[in-house]
């Protein structure tokens, strides 16, 4: 079973990619589960169609997991894999964290608790899925968030970024987490994932930053209208769209990571590296907009 883990600044597009991903390995004929580890529940939707799944943490609490704990809930048989797994686009088992109810309890508590009876309903040996993608909230590489790198749940991490310094600026910060887990077991990178995003379609500022944190552009995914369309209708890119070219592109980045053999301990870049990437990015936007909507 390969575990994958993709990790980015929130609203980066890891869940777009995290989607695709699954969609077309399911497609090539794997057995594929995907993992939201966001709170806000919305990593499964282009697989089910933005059907409303029930995540695996409101089912625990209606079972009465508040009273009687996570060991008695599964021991009793209260609740059974069915109604925290469901089975999305070409049979992708998709299942949801959820978070704590409003004012109560920590998100990061809540991945720990999903993940953990995932492991004692024995989600893994019953549905044997060939690859487990877990798509986790944002820059927060702390608590249960941290889970699939301080455990070594996945195989690999793969940071989704752009061009834009806020998203290469949380990107060093989650290779400061691999870095500091990766030499106890924890999960390596497997490499960067280039997203178009933002104001700047600089390739080369990623690839430079993958560099010098000893790391790989593993695939360059552009902006592309299809995407938008796709999600509006609740749809991978694949389901969508499958002839299209944005479609190809998530094929091959697909099959890049499934066949990656190539991984590393990044080396996170000090303050002043980052300030002088910001700079530069700075500098670009100037001379491509001309100062406007930028500031001094």
């Amino acid at each position: 079973m390969r575990q994958i883990a993709f990790y980015g600044k929130g609203g980066i597009g890891k869940s777009t990619i995290g989607s695709n991903i699954a969609a077309a390995l399911a497609e090539s004929g794997l057995s594929v589960m995907m993992i939201g580890c966001d709170p806000k529940s919305d990593c499964t939707r282009n697989l089910t169609g933005e059907v409303q799944m029930p995540t695996i943490l409101d089912v625990s609490r209606d079972k009465g997991i508040e009273r009687v704990g996570l060991e008695e809930l599964v021991e009793g048989k209260q609740i059974e894999l069915g109604e925290v797994i469901h089975k999305g686009y070409r049979g992708v088992y998709c299942a949801e964290c959820g978070g704590p109810r409003p004012g109560f309890g920590c998100a990061g508590r809540g991945v720990i608790v999903a993940i953990d009876l995932l492991k004692r309903l024995k989600a893994f040996e019953e549905l044997k899925p060939d690859v487990v993608i877990y798509d986790v909230l944002g820059d927060v590489v702390c608590g249960g968030f941290a889970m699939p790198l301080r455990r070594g749940l996945a195989d690999e991490v793969y940071i989704v970024t752009s061009a834009d310094y806020l998203a290469l600026y949380a990107a060093n910060n989650i290779c400061r987490g691999i870095s500091a887990f990766a030499n106890k077991g924890g999960s390596p990178l497997g490499g960067i994932i280039y997203n178009v995003r933002g104001m700047l379609d600089e390739a080369d500022v990623v690839y430079d930053f993958a560099e010098r944190i000893g790391s790989q552009v593993i695939g360059h995914i552009p902006n592309a209208h299809e995407i938008a369309e796709a999600e509006i209708e609740g749809n991978t890119v694949i389901e969508y769209d499958p002839e299209s070219d944005i479609a190809g592109l998530f094929r091959e980045l697909a099959l890049r990571i499934y066949n990656n053999t190539l991984t590393s301990v990044p080396k996170p870049l000090a303050p002043e590296e980052m300030m002088m990437i910001g700079k530069e990015i700075r500098r670009r936007i100037k001379e491509k907009y001309g100062g406007r909507g930028t500031h001094e």
